[in-house]
């Protein structure tokens, strides 16, 4: 009898061990585990981190506003001499206009270099006109044999030409207009139209072909002065004299 009880406890004992997990697999499913939820908590981490804020660029200084006379602008350089006021072109404002009215002085600058523009491409037209013409009877030599008599002989052709400049003048108001938003800070005379890329980027050779522009223009008023005056006088085309 004891032998049969001891035989049937070494059974059941080793029926019993063999629905438990060795010691083995039990570490290594418990390394599993841990390993598992570590893995999870770094990624919670992770995703719980926040994001430090970028540096944010410090705000660029403030252009101090443009000093000196005529607020800076090209054309004061000089110094050419200027008659009958004995001195010379730098700082010329005999009649005080920008000392008058500082605030106007872009609109000054802006119908200066309207006029200029508008000079050297009337300069242009006056002096062309005796040389060549256009197709058509009414502008041929024999119907205006002198240039400065077409506002008389072509009557027309002038009403045309007064419409077309006032409609280019209209258009330049939002222009005109946005010189003094300091939104837009629009400069005079600027229209952004350069479709060939003349103007440089280089500051430097701006303010050159800015001088040489205004300095072309002033010219140009004076010589359409003399130009239209001669023709007057003398009757005969380009250069006005007898040759």
């Amino acid at each position: 009898m004891t032998k049969l009880a001891a035989l049937l406890v070494a059974v059941v004992g080793s029926s019993a061990s063999a629905f438990t997990a060795p010691a083995s697999r039990r570490n290594a499913f418990s390394s599993t585990i841990v390993f598992s939820e570590a893995v999870a908590a770094e990624e919670v981490a992770e995703e719980v981190t926040v994001a430090e804020p970028e540096p944010v660029a410090p705000e660029p200084e403030p252009v101090p506003e443009p000093v000196g006379f005529c607020m800076g602008m090209v054309g004061n350089e000089g110094p050419e001499p200027v008659p009958f006021f004995g001195g010379t072109s730098v700082d010329f404002d005999p009649l005080g206009f920008t000392t008058r009215a500082p605030e106007w002085i872009p609109w000054f600058r802006e119908a200066e270099l309207k006029h200029g523009r508008m000079a050297m491409l009337g300069a242009l037209g006056f002096v062309a006109p005796d040389f060549l013409r256009v197709p058509g009877e009414q502008f041929s030599f024999e119907a205006v044999p002198r240039v400065i008599g077409a506002y008389e002989s072509l009557p027309d052709s002038m009403i045309q030409i007064f419409a077309w400049i006032s409609l280019v003048e209209a258009c330049t108001i939002p222009a005109l207009a946005a010189m003094d938003n300091p939104r837009w800070d629009r400069k005079p005379g600027d229209f952004s139209f350069d479709p060939i890329g003349i103007f440089p980027t280089d500051l430097a050779k701006q303010k050159e072909y800015q001088l040489a522009e205004l300095k072309n223009g002033r010219l140009a008023m004076i010589a359409l002065g003399g130009m239209v005056a001669g023709a007057s006088v003398t009757g005969l085309p380009f250069p006005y004299i007898a040759y």
